[in-house]
């Protein structure tokens, strides 16, 4: 039986705001799956990543996919949301608009052990309140620049879902994107909506910067990452994907990621 989704509301950015004496605000939040934190934006960029759980983050431009290894960039003024695809302990860090990077697209990121720290090292106490840690300000200033740093070095990764504006190329990608398991072929999809497969396969580079078969890719990892993370067998993940054996969709698995399929499957909460 499929769970039922739990939506809520901005988890209070608000309360959160960075200005020029506190340019760094973090919080936390201690989700259960199927949660969906609505669409909604604010005037600041931030960074997202879980400590536990796998989460998805949603634009109108494509999803990403953030295991606990990496962390999302978002720019200000994006509208996104996200999906939690099992228990999840969230944390994001807000950052002020005259801090870097000013990247203008929502970037997935490889977390290094320093940066890791400097986020966790953040107070997550909201406005209103007196900070857990009476220097909360000062460690924020001294943090941020060093924070940066790290955000420039950190390699981007590739786990998103981009959806194309070409109406026709849409409806080849929603198709795929209700179906992983379908196995048919570009050519065959092509036909489906009309056009060759030579007119679609320009399509893709043209208006997504990849080729089919990477756009697959990452539409594939978007399905099979919340299949692991609630405890489905690799094999099962790997049927439901369109791979016709367990060897293939492991190889791909882990060049795209870094880790066996195995390495994110559900861990009960203690």
């Amino acid at each position: 039986m499929t769970s039922a989704v739990h939506s809520v509301g901005p988890l209070t950015p608000h309360l959160y705001a960075p200005d020029a004496v506190r340019p760094l605000r973090a919080k936390e939040h201690f989700l259960q799956a199927d949660t969906q934190v609505e669409l909604h934006q604010h005037p600041w960029p931030q960074l997202t990543f879980s400590t536990r759980g796998v989460i998805r983050l949603s634009t109108t431009d494509g999803s990403y996919i953030v295991p606990p290894s990496r962390a999302v960039w978002v720019p200000a003024d994006v509208p996104h949301s996200i999906s939690l695809m099992e228990y999840a302990e969230l944390r994001t860090v807000y950052l002020h608009p005259w801090l870097g990077p000013h990247w203008e697209r929502c970037e997935v990121l490889e977390i290094s052990p320093l940066l890791r720290a400097l986020m966790l090292a953040l107070d997550t106490t909201p406005n209103g309140l007196p900070p857990a840690d009476p220097h909360a300000a000062q460690r924020e200033r001294w943090i941020a620049p060093l924070l940066v740093d790290e955000l420039e070095r950190a390699t981007q990764i590739r786990i998103d879902v981009p959806l194309p504006a070409d109406k026709r190329l849409r409806q080849l990608c929603e198709t795929l994107l209700r179906n992983p398991a379908g196995r048919a072929t570009l050519a065959e999809r092509a036909a489906a909506i009309g056009a060759s497969e030579r007119t679609v396969a320009r399509l893709f580079r043209d208006q997504m910067g990849m080729s089919w078969q990477q756009w697959r890719q990452q539409a594939v990892l978007a399905h099979a990452l919340p299949l692991l993370a609630r405890g489905m067998a690799v094999s099962q993940v790997a049927a439901a994907s369109g791979y016709a054996t367990d060897s293939a969709f492991c190889a791909m698995f882990k060049q795209a990621t870094g880790k066996s399929p195995t390495a994110f499957q559900h861990r009960k909460k203690p």
